[in-house]
């Protein structure tokens, strides 16, 4: 039986990597809740607290008659409940797809998809900048990977040039929206790369759903090249304010996905709330565009008054919901996000190794229902500690 003296002995060379994250101030603890004014979080229409959308999805399941609590299973044994089919269907329909295959998480999905789908030999050209889920995806593939500069597309065709064979596929990995600077590639000069070369385009959509395209669709759909692409990944826990993810694509690739992509396979469905919850919030969607436009408006008076303030050089230039202004150092950048806390403001610090050494940021997320007079005063208060 182990001894709780045993249970308190730890690994030296873990303990070592606990102290190095103390010393440089980088050391994460969970936050507690906290009634400050949100400008942290990722529920970019307030859906995750819609009280309509809450009633909305338990109203739906009373009457289909479901009243179960877990999935029971995996989707390939007895967890494929019914509620999947028509919300694949409508998220296909939705998103201008053939297919949609959900998954648990966007990390669950963008590790599915890359450590099955890019097969040995073939070559994965990600940027720099791609989110750690994808990253850990590559870690997994057998496929050979090489990083370009962030948005640097002529660094890209370079490297397409150079590894370009006929007997192997070249995948081009990026996002629509970046989750650390809020930024944007060029997706349409993207696509005419990727045909040219016969490449096959990956897109990360999880922080344009909800924020761009007149129905939220994001930002791929907002440009009209959704049929230049080869895979999308949409994730739910953002803009839907729900759980979970879909990776959009072929039906040959949906196939490949269910018999290949171990985090779906072996791992345990989205229970019936899930999905109904999912559902929901995409139908949602479709009626909110007022939500949807007073964000966009608040992302153009956030702009407005960074100039006003002087504070654009600060900040990474983007038109997202996601605002980041550079303040290099774990120390400074966590000082000053504590000085607009104790103001009643909700921004978090995005320290390194998160983010690069002297990247540290502040970063600020924007909703439908902050005010023009909240995103002016957290604003008027940063200038205040920078100037």
């Amino acid at each position: 039986m182990l001894t709780f003296a045993a249970m308190k002995r730890f690994p030296k060379s873990l303990q070592q990597k606990i102290e190095q994250r103390k010393q440089g101030n980088s050391f994460r603890v969970l936050p507690e809740p906290n009634n400050l004014i949100d400008f942290a979080s990722n529920d970019y229409l307030g859906f995750s607290k819609s009280e309509a959308i809450f009633q909305q999805t338990h109203q739906y399941l009373s009457h289909q008659g479901i009243i179960q609590n877990g999935a029971t299973g995996s989707r390939l044994l007895s967890g494929n409940h019914a509620l999947y089919k028509e919300l694949e269907e409508h998220i296909a329909r939705f998103h201008d797809t053939e297919m949609a295959l959900v998954f648990n998480s966007g990390y669950d999905a963008n590790l599915g998809f890359f450590s099955s789908v890019p097969q040995r030999n073939d070559f994965i050209l990600y940027d720099e900048y791609s989110h750690a889920s994808i990253r850990d995806g590559i870690r997994l593939s057998n496929a050979r990977s090489f990083k370009f500069e962030h948005n640097n597309l002529g660094e890209l065709e370079a490297l397409i040039l150079k590894y370009k064979s006929e007997n192997l596929a070249i995948y081009i990995v990026t996002e629509s929206v970046f989750s650390m600077d809020g930024d944007s590639p060029d997706l349409e000069r993207l696509t005419i790369i990727s045909e040219q070369h016969g490449c096959f385009l990956v897109i990360d959509e999880a922080h344009a759903l909800g924020v761009f395209g007149e129905s939220g669709q994001g930002l791929v759909q907002d440009l009209g090249v959704q049929d230049k692409i080869f895979a999308r990944i949409v994730t739910f826990g953002k803009g839907l304010g729900a759980h979970g993810a879909a990776i959009l694509g072929s039906k040959q690739l949906k196939d490949f996905l269910v018999n290949f992509a171990r985090s779906f396979i072996y791992t345990t469905a989205l229970p019936p709330h899930s999905v109904a919850g999912i559902l929901i919030a995409y139908k949602n969607l479709e009626i909110q565009k007022p939500a949807i436009e007073k964000l966009r408006n608040n992302i153009l008076h956030f702009n407005q008054e960074k100039q006003r303030l002087g504070l654009k050089p600060v900040f990474v230039r983007n038109k997202s919901a996601i605002q980041s202004a550079i303040i290099p150092g774990n120390d400074k950048v966590k000082a000053i996000a504590g000085k607009l806390q104790q103001h009643g403001f909700d921004v978090k610090a995005i320290l390194s190794p998160t983010v690069p050494e002297n990247q540290e940021r502040l970063r600020f997320c924007l909703h439908s229902f902050n005010s023009g007079e909240e995103i002016t005063k957290v604003l008027e208060t940063l200038a205040n500690y920078l100037f």
